[in-house]
């Protein structure tokens, strides 16, 4: 750029002037246009040979036919093929024999918790922890069985879903819809004293009759569960959604319903066993009833 007193040594300008500046004509260098007109010409020829422009649903496929998508498929499609026999002897195998198989162990190991991280840890947590209303799995608290043939089927089936006839299925009444406000009040003061102190333990005795005729039919008469049914221990002090008198009276009145896909329709065989092996050594996991 110039102002009009410029020097005879200074370029020709554009003729272009603004305010009384005018712009000097100084060319790009031939380099950087060559350059640039060959990035130009790069350009065209790999919009025309690869997978380039998007559009609505997919992009320009390119006359090579090149796709990261289909290298990646080519990829697993290898794995699967180097694992098809051991993925084959998991999925067939006995599952209370697969940790005596040490080969087939520590493969039932690695690959069932990749497929935890991948499909169960949104609820369940990275480490198997659980949280409210989704299970801890590192414990012995288990609503459903722990051995290892239970904790299959629980993945397998899934639990309270509608896309599997063989969910496993409980129904907690919502007893705000049975009960006065008065004896659920007692209920819960009984609960609570089951695993701890309860907030008013004048309420005890009354809640004690209160749960033999409501609660005890599932949760045993001494409140210590009943898996069959998937009704949970009352004196573990461990609670899905909380032990504390609010959340006790909100269980009690409005039920619980928490519900767990099917996952035999998501997963192979194999990778089912491989999961069921892998949460069953988090810790928690109990031996096969004889």
């Amino acid at each position: 750029m110039s102002n009009k007193h410029h020097n005879n040594k200074d370029p020709e300008t554009t003729g272009h002037s603004w305010d009384g500046i005018e712009e000097f004509n100084n060319p790009l260098p031939r380099w950087w246009l060559w350059v640039f007109y060959l990035c130009i010409i790069w350009g065209i020829g790999y919009s025309i040979a690869y997978p380039a422009w998007p559009m609505l649903t997919k992009a320009t496929p390119g006359i090579l036919g090149f796709s990261t998508r289909a290298d990646v498929a080519k990829e697993i499609a290898a794995v699967d093929a180097e694992n098809a026999a051991i993925n084959a002897q998991l999925a067939s195998a006995d599952l209370t024999q697969i940790s005596a198989n040490a080969e087939l162990n520590g493969y039932a190991k690695n690959a069932g918790g990749a497929v935890f991280r991948t499909w169960c840890a949104q609820c369940h947590g990275s480490g198997a922890a659980g949280a409210k209303g989704y299970p801890n799995l590192l414990d012995n608290d288990w609503l459903w069985g722990g051995d290892i043939e239970a904790i299959h089927t629980t993945i397998k089936h899934g639990i309270r879903n509608t896309e599997d006839e063989d969910a496993r299925f409980s129904q907690m009444p919502a007893f705000g819809e049975i009960l006065e406000p008065a004896e659920i009040e007692q209920v819960v003061n009984y609960v609570m004293s089951l695993s701890g102190d309860a907030q008013d333990p004048s309420q005890v005795a009354a809640g004690a009759t209160v749960f033999a005729d409501n609660c005890a039919a599932c949760h045993a008469e001494d409140g210590t569960g009943d898996r069959t049914q998937g009704a949970p221990n009352l004196t573990d002090a461990i609670w899905l959604f909380g032990g504390d008198y609010a959340t006790l009276t909100e269980t009690v009145t409005n039920s619980r319903y928490g519900v767990m896909p099917s996952w035999q329709t998501r997963l192979s065989d194999a990778e089912i066993a491989a999961v069921a092996a892998y949460v069953h050594q988090l810790g928690g996991g109990e031996a096969t009833p004889e």
